[in-house]
């Protein structure tokens, strides 16, 4: 039994404590202005409902490697992670940092204030692109088998497929029905 859920914490936006049990590969739906601590929400979609606040220092990953304009990351992935040695003030609290994004070709370093005076180098590692999943032609090729074409309409809604997709294949599987799966 995977505990992980039962150890998420309550709360409308993406914490270190999330990350316990490893790194997250996730894609940004989009990115919001915030508050005036927190000014970006950048709104994932394995987290619906949660927005990722990146630090100061994250942006400044995130404009390095993407530019300014945050419109345009809709899509791309980035890989989080939990790193326990981030200070607030002089306590360790641990905080969340970015290891891995999609879009860029090679390794990027990028100087980030480490302390006050200091700057430290920050790497990030491209981030395998992988291969969008073709639910349609699956489907097709599934020759009518219903189990089949059930599975694939789950695969399809958790992966985020638009609804287009998914009614095509709810079709399939029931053709003389409303879309049902």
């Amino acid at each position: 039994m995977d505990l992980t859920e039962s150890i998420a914490p309550k709360s409308d936006q993406l914490n270190a404590d999330d990350l316990m049990a490893g790194p997250v590969t996730v894609t940004i739906r989009e990115v919001a202005k915030g508050s005036p601590e927190q000014p970006v929400d950048v709104h994932l979609v394995e987290f619906p409902g949660r927005a990722y606040r990146p630090s100061k220092s994250m942006r400044r990953v995130l404009v390095s490697a993407w530019g300014a304009e945050a419109s345009t990351y809709a899509g791309h992935r980035i890989t989080l992670f939990r790193n326990p040695e981030i200070t607030f003030g002089r306590d360790k609290v641990g905080g969340i940092e970015i290891s891995h994004l999609s879009h860029i070709p090679k390794p990027l370093t990028v100087a980030l204030t480490a302390t006050r005076g200091k700057r430290k180098n920050f790497t990030v590692a491209p981030l395998a692109e992988v291969a969008k999943r073709d639910f349609l032609a699956e489907a097709e090729a599934a020759n009518g088998d219903k189990a089949t074409l059930r599975a694939l309409w789950t695969a399809a809604k958790s992966a985020g497929e638009p609804q287009a997709v998914l009614d095509t294949i709810a079709a399939m599987v029931a053709p003389d029905e409303p879309a049902q799966v």
